[in-house]
């Protein structure tokens, strides 16, 4: 996998609008994003975010990852959502670039491999796992809150601590197994993002709070603080 660029065997070749909830699997209630508008950038989205984000109320328009900073402000996102996606983050620069072009510009939420793209937009340096993180059962400590949550994963790369802190990125949540960043949020823009699928379905749910974050991200325009995903959290139990 080092170096393979899988995302363009499924990315869509253009833009689309996501209409879907998540129905009868919701679980809680959500923080309501009612009229905000979020651009999705598509390296191969589960269809689970999406429903989601929708869930929440907000309006969500889907982009291939290979475009244009302008073009993604074309659509006067509120957000900017990152999707997962398959291949080596460390030779995707067309999906990097549009995401530092749009960094400070509109609050931002990646997940998975669009947690790596955040990463190296941002300045830091991924790398390949010796091994890769797979299952519905991995447990990643919140740094924030000091739970541990039990979360859904599958990636091989992940985001070299150092070189993200060295760009203002600030750890948010640890894996127990390997000592590896699972999430991060930026001292001074308002990004956040996690390397687990919060979105699983049927589960884990531990970590749908996230998405009520990135609602209110959104709303306040700053970046959201340790404090008030500690609160989120505790809402959602």
């Amino acid at each position: 996998m080092a170096g393979a660029d899988w995302v363009q065997a499924v990315k869509p070749s253009t833009a689309y609008e996501w209409n879907s909830d998540q129905g009868d699997w919701n679980v809680g209630p959500v923080e309501r994003g009612d009229g905000l508008h979020v651009v999705a950038l598509d390296c191969g989205a589960k269809h689970n975010i999406l429903r989601h984000l929708t869930q929440r109320g907000v309006r969500v328009t889907v982009l291939p990852p290979d475009i244009s900073t302008d073009a993604i402000m074309k659509h006067r996102p509120d957000g900017l959502f990152i999707s997962n996606g398959p291949g080596d983050p460390a030779v995707l620069d067309y999906a990097v670039n549009p995401i530092k072009g749009a960094l400070g510009k509109v609050p931002i939420f990646g997940i998975c491999l669009g947690h790596q793209l955040l990463g190296r937009a941002i300045g830091a340096t991924t790398y390949k796992l010796k091994f890769g993180h797979r299952g519905g059962n991995q447990p990643v400590k919140n740094l924030d809150t000091g739970r541990v949550e039990i979360t859904s994963q599958n990636h091989g790369f992940a985001v070299d601590q150092k070189s993200l802190e060295a760009r203002g990125g600030i750890v948010t949540h640890i894996n127990l197994n390997d000592n590896t960043v699972e999430g991060f949020r930026h001292k001074d823009l308002p990004v956040f993002c996690v390397q687990y699928h919060p979105e699983a379905s049927p589960g884990p749910h531990d970590a749908a709070y996230l998405f009520d974050a990135f609602m209110e991200m959104m709303k306040t325009k700053k970046p959201v603080t340790g404090a008030r995903l500690k609160q989120l959290q505790a809402m959602r139990e």
